[in-house]
């Protein structure tokens, strides 16, 4: 792959916990975090959590902050990289949408995509909500912290922070002096890397920040020669026959149909450049405004067999569809502040965002090999057309400031989107020159959403060390789809048998009838709350117990049927202790949730043969409960971080009637289900939550004769098995218990002008699975597909600052 520069515009584990800090992570000065030597106290690092800049450890939330430093040193590119650095986080790709779905404490739902669903983890960045999972596979760029608040965090942080809260900081201009870095790396799989930023202070009251990044590396996954997987034109035809075809008819399975060459999937190929400036003519009025672009012409990432085909290696695939996938996102954020006196404070937080996508992927992931056109196996592509999504977003906050006898803050929020999307769904007997099995077209002109909140929250300090909490949130969504349908295959020997393009509008003309219209609107409103008790435990020591609330709002699917909104009650206690002068920190926390109208969304079949995404609200009561813990140690020379969780309790509720396409195989439905194959899913164990899961992080500085630094650094992850669907299948739908690890060694020159790094990712190779589909064989039998992690990696990189 060629770089693209054109782009780049260039011990005390079996504890519980919540909120630690990585000690490698805070930076001691805006130019070069590795110039401070001297050891950290990690009692100083800030968070935002409350909306307003707190002590980490003097803040009763469940919430990890990470710095820049360790952000760099464990390579953390997207929000996917984060995980193992928070306990109860999980992630998986999407490969038909190119997305990331995120799990927070066994709450997340592998279908949150598109223009449909809105995820359960809430992404927010410099406090602007982020509101298409698509976003959570850009580039982060530039950033100075990620905080991550886990539980429900409805009433400060709104709607779809049912689980929890990602809320990244970007780096952002200051006035103190002219600097900046640089960093370029290289490593397997033709991976090169490129990253500068540069503060440029313009006057005394003004001051901008550029920061660029280029990402690539060619894809992971190799193509499988077709000829060496057919049969025989012989045993073609005589499947041919057998199925009751003609000798006249029969054509032989030409291997240029399938994909030999050309970009690869789970390539990645990502820019991205901000731009930002600080105005502050004054004490008090500060504005922070930023563009930011991100260009993504990577490759969608494949679906493995499990188990490959006797004589392939296991990176590699029997593909028919060649990857392709083409994001644009472009940004704008604001945030102005003013002081009120010496009491109050108004704070002003706006975004706008466009983003554009269009992506092909192969659905059938090579796991069948055809026998011939009619028999054996079917070619499938998923394909969007065009996804187009429009947001903006605008929130007010007046609050206290200074010391009082009660800290409060007061909201308003408005929110909008407007998007539109054409998704294609080709299926065709045995390979893409085959006849149609089905295919559809799902146009959707025009999805709107509008959000509005008030919200408010106080603490009163009964006492020096006593403090009690309460807040509340009123939210209304609306959400309408108009003009939405889908377009279902109406076969008609006397029209076209033409594989559903882009250039063609679907209609009966083309052999299409519609199959849905999803003409409809949705309007709820919410509120949601927080009660909350703290208090201290001598200088370094605080104690909580919480009650709080989230939600999701609800919304249309196929067909115009409404779906219910999401609830999600956090009862939680947890503790935060600083030892050894602020060096050692301990944070832990025990939680219950119980969760209501949980939304579970899947591609479905209807009983007359179409296909869609369909919604379902689970009942009863879906029940999680958890420990976690993290760790932070930092002397002059060592730093180590631990990070544990722990969900022995992770049981869904009701639902009956549950299906999906990515099963192949499920039982007849009834018909009042609506859909044609399902099963009874209730009481089933949630996906993507391991009982266990461990995460350590150590790294020493060996000082040499001539001033520089050594500095090894070992990252390893431990997770017990988990179910990778609500379906909970067998072995082929579960991860196995595994163990993954990281090593690095950098040298610093002992100026801390410049250091050079190498690295190895993934040490032993394994294969650790992250998502599961299930396809049927001819002889009754199943192959399992599924979405891993990369495998080993490694590389060298170099960085300077100046």
């Amino acid at each position: 792959m060629k770089l693209r520069y054109s782009a780049l515009y260039v011990a005390m584990t079996a504890i519980f916990a919540s909120g630690a800090v990585f000690a490698a992570g805070q930076d001691a000065t805006p130019q070069n975090p590795a110039a401070a030597k001297n050891v950290k106290d990690l009692d100083a690092v800030q968070v935002s959590a409350t909306k307003r800049e707190t002590p980490l450890q003097k803040t009763p939330v469940a919430i990890s902050a990470i710095g820049a430093d360790t952000l760099d040193k464990e390579r953390v590119m997207t929000v996917q990289d984060i995980t193992k650095l928070v306990p109860g986080f999980e992630a998986t790709s999407q490969g038909d949408h190119g997305v990331v779905t995120l799990t927070m404490r066994g709450i997340g739902n592998d279908s949150a995509k598109t223009e449909y669903a809105d995820p359960e983890v809430a992404m927010f960045i410099d406090g602007v909500y982020s509101p298409r999972p698509e976003a959570a596979a850009g580039l982060l760029l530039d950033i100075e912290k990620v905080e991550v608040l886990r539980g429900p965090q409805g009433t400060l942080w709104g709607r779809n922070s049912t689980a929890g809260v990602v809320n990244f900081q970007t780096a952002k201009p200051d006035l103190s002096g002219f600097y900046g870095n640089a960093q370029i790396e290289a490593g397997n799989y033709s991976h090169t890397g490129v990253r500068a930023t540069v503060n440029l202070p313009l006057s005394s009251t003004f001051a901008m920040r550029v920061a660029i990044a280029q990402e690539q590396h060619d894809g992971y996954v190799d193509y499988q020669n077709p000829s060496r997987q057919l049969p025989s034109v012989a045993q073609q035809q005589t499947a041919y026959l057998a199925s009751g075809g003609t000798l006249a008819t029969f054509q032989p399975i030409n291997a240029s149909d399938y994909v030999t060459g050309g970009d690869k999937y789970n390539a990645q190929d990502q820019s991205a450049a901000r731009v930002s400036a600080l105005w502050q003519p004054s004490d008090a009025f500060t504005w922070n405004l930023s563009y930011e672009y991100f260009r993504d012409r990577g490759t969608p990432g494949m679906s493995l067999m499990q188990q490959p085909r006797a004589g392939q290696d296991f990176w590699s695939a029997l593909i028919d569809t060649a990857p392709y996938l083409k994001r644009d996102s472009n940004t704008v954020r604001s945030r102005m502040d003013f002081k009120l006196g010496d009491s109050m404070e108004l704070s002003y937080i706006a975004g706008f965002n466009r983003f554009s996508g269009k992506s092909n992927f192969d659905q059938d992931n090579g796991a069948q090999v055809p026998t011939s056109f009619n028999t054996g196996a079917v070619y499938q592509a998923d394909r969007t057309n065009f996804s187009n999504y429009k947001s903006s977003s605008h929130e007010l906050d007046l609050k206290s400031v200074g010391d009082n006898a009660v800290d409060w803050i007061l909201g308003a929020y408005y929110a909008a989107e407007d998007n539109n999307i054409r998704f294609d769904i080709p299926i065709l007997n045995g390979t893409s020159q085959g006849t149609v099995n089905w295919q559809g077209a799902f146009v959707q002109p025009k999805e709107t959403v509008d959000s509005t909140a008030v919200f408010g929250q106080a603490t009163w300090h009964i006492t020096d060390s006593l403090r009690l909490t309460g807040g509340a949130r009123w939210s209304h969504d609306k959400k309408e789809n108009r003009g939405g349908i889908g377009w279902g295959w109406a076969y008609d020997p006397t029209l076209s048998q033409a594989p559903v393009s882009p250039d063609v509008e679907p209609g009966p003309s083309t052999n299409f009838a519609v199959s849905t219209l999803n003409d409809a609107k949705y309007s709820k409103s919410k509120m949601t709350w927080l009660a909350r008790l703290d208090t201290d435990v001598g200088e370094h020591g605080l104690l909580y117990a919480s009650v709080s609330t989230g939600y999701k709002a609800g919304g249309t699917q196929d067909a115009g049927t409404l779906y219910q909104p999401e609830t999600l009650t956090n009862y939680e206690v947890g503790s935060k202790f600083s030892f050894l002068d602020g060096h050692l920190t301990w944070n832990s926390a025990i939680y219950y949730e119980q969760f209501k109208n949980f939304q579970l969304s899947a591609p479905i079949t209807y009983p007359n043969g179409n296909r869609g995404l369909g919604f379902s609200n689970v009942g009863g009561t879906t029940k999680v409960m958890g420990i976690e813990s993290e760790l932070a140690l930092q002397s002059q020379n060592d730093r180590l971080n631990l990070v544990f969780s722990a969900i022995p309790k992770k049981e869904l509720g009701t639902l009956q009637y549950a299906g999906s396409n990515d099963y192949q195989g499920l039982p007849a439905c009834a018909p009042s289900s609506g859909i044609a194959n399902c099963v009874d899913i209730s009481g089933n164990d949630l996906p993507h939550a391991p009982t266990t899961s461990l995460t350590a992080i150590y790294e020493h500085d060996f000082h040499l004769a001539n001033g520089g630094r050594l500095t090894p650094r070992v990252s390893a992850q431990y997770q017990s098995s988990q179910w990778l669907s609500t379906f909970n299948l067998g072995d082929g739908d579960k991860q196995k218990a595994y163990a993954r690890g990281d090593l690095s060694l950098r040298y610093t020159e002992p100026q801390d002008r410049w250091w050079v790094s190498g690295y190895v990712q993934n040490v032993t190779d394994g294969k650790v699975r992250t998502s599961a589909d299930r396809f049927a064989l001819p002889d009754g039998g199943f192959v399992y597909t599924s979405q891993y992690l990369p495998p080993r990696t490694y590389g060298v990189n170099l960085g300077i600052w100046f």
